[in-house]
């Protein structure tokens, strides 16, 4: 037999795996794994659904995809001590009327570890249910888009889970960016998220810290309802623009700490409903429709140390009046040109309150599309005609206004630093008297 033919017996003997067998030997390589046992998957597309029920490491490389059946969850840890790296997750199920919300990659224990993931076609991204103390770290999720907003889930969805950390994800065209729903305890840093519904939706959860995020073009940039104790520190909140939008809505939600944000061209920079005794401190509001929408069934709000300028509107109280502080301990805020300030005695306050007066409550109460004619000409002259017929009302006054952005010298050192030039120089003419007229006053 000639070499030819015996290299077609060869061929024929050989059996060339698809698709399916590669699914089939992944499940049965992490079955017949041990605890701790690290599996490097090759350059290959690997056929979902998988269960990972052991404490393990399943790590891809470039080329790597896990490729989900389309009704389930494409790969479900249902162990603790899980890594997953450096591979494509796609199809989970995208049904949302099922009894499980399905996810590219959902985790029901503690203590996992979930790194450079890209996730597509699936409904949500990572769902971490009744898990706590994992990692999320640089995961990318694509959604279908914001026309497909109702029909998909959520970029990383938290629920009832505590502890967690996310850090540096990418979320893009999901319903919401970062979902938490009964979840305490967990921070999110360095994420971005953009074009989705709420970049950020807290809901009845407690203590999280949420830091260094940057949220564009999404309808809404955070959502925070029924949630206390938070920490929201350098987020970025930038062109969250339509009907209705907001950077940030803070909604029945307390004693939240709000500082050293970037709101910028937002349809409402910071809207606050329902909500009690949170600080808003050295945030930046700039450029927004309205910078700060206070609704009066909110109350012991304190506003200190922020620049709000260049805003259409600075800031508008509607339903009433509610009791809020527009400083703290002498403090108040840099309303920018918005409020030309004199500042004689130079100590970094205005000489006179900033005091703010609207009629445009009474339409924004009653008509919501106003928000969209806000910077109309019309709008300017219904202000001013009001003004003249003493209909407006005042939105708010800052008794300790900021100029040019200083916080104001305190006023002990200043009276001890004058006290002691005053002496000084009442000494030295006292010295120069006694020695041209004497210690009687005569001259000797």
């Amino acid at each position: 037999m000639n070499k030819f033919l015996w290299l077609l017996l060869l061929l024929s003997a050989i059996s060339f795996p698809d698709k399916g067998a590669a699914a089939e030997n992944l499940q049965a390589v992490i079955d017949s794994a041990k605890d701790g046992a690290i599996i490097q998957l090759e350059s290959t597309t690997y056929n979902g659904n998988i269960v990972i029920d052991k404490p393990l490491s399943l790590i891809g490389k470039n080329g790597t995809v896990i490729e989900g059946e389309g009704n389930g969850n494409v790969i479900s840890v249902r162990a603790p001590g899980v890594t997953i790296s450096d591979l494509k997750v796609i199809k989970s199920g995208m049904d949302r009327n099922s009894s499980e919300e399905y996810a590219a990659i959902k985790v029901y224990t503690d203590g996992n570890l979930i790194r450079n993931i890209r996730i597509e076609q699936s409904f949500h991204g990572v769902y971490l249910s009744k898990a706590h103390e994992n990692t999320i770290e640089n995961v990318s999720v694509t959604g279908l888009g914001k026309g497909e907003i109702a029909a998909q889930g959520n970029g990383l969805h938290v629920y009832y889970s505590n502890g967690n950390l996310l850090k540096n994800n990418h979320i893009e065209g999901t319903r919401d960016g970062m979902f938490f729903d009964y979840a305490n305890d967990n921070k999110a840093l360095n994420n971005k998220i953009t074009k989705t519904r709420y970049g950020l939706h807290y809901m009845y959860s407690d203590r999280n810290e949420f830091q260094n995020n940057i949220f564009t073009f999404n309808t809404g940039g955070a959502a925070i309802m029924h949630s206390n104790q938070l920490k929201l520190e350098n987020n970025q909140f930038i062109f969250n623009y339509g009907h209705r939008s907001f950077g940030l809505l803070v909604l029945a939600a307390n004693e939240n700490n709000i500082e050293n944000n970037t709101f910028y061209m937002n349809q409402r920079g910071l809207y606050i409903d329902q909500s009690t005794d949170n600080l808003i401190r050295s945030n930046h509001l700039s450029q927004n429709q309205i910078g700060i929408e206070l609704w009066a069934s909110s109350n012991e709000q304190v506003f200190t140390e922020n620049t709000i300028e260049e805003n259409t509107i600075p800031a508008i109280t509607l339903g009433g009046t509610g009791r809020n502080e527009w400083s703290f301990e002498g403090t108040g805020n840099d309303w920018g040109r918005s409020f030309p300030l004199l500042d004689l005695d130079q100590d970094g306050l205005g000489d006179s309150p900033a005091v703010y007066k609207s009629s445009l409550y009474e339409l924004i109460e009653d008509q919501e599309l106003v928000y969209l004619f806000l910077k109309s000409p019309a709008i300017k002259v219904y202000e001013k005609l009001n003004q003249l017929l003493d209909h407006d009302k005042t939105m708010f006054e800052d008794q300790y206004p900021l100029v040019n952005g200083q916080k104001p010298i305190p006023y002990l050192p200043v009276i001890i630093v004058f006290a002691v030039i005053v002496t000084a120089i009442c000494a030295k003419r006292r010295k120069r008297l006694c020695i041209s007229f004497g210690k009687n006053g005569r001259k000797i």
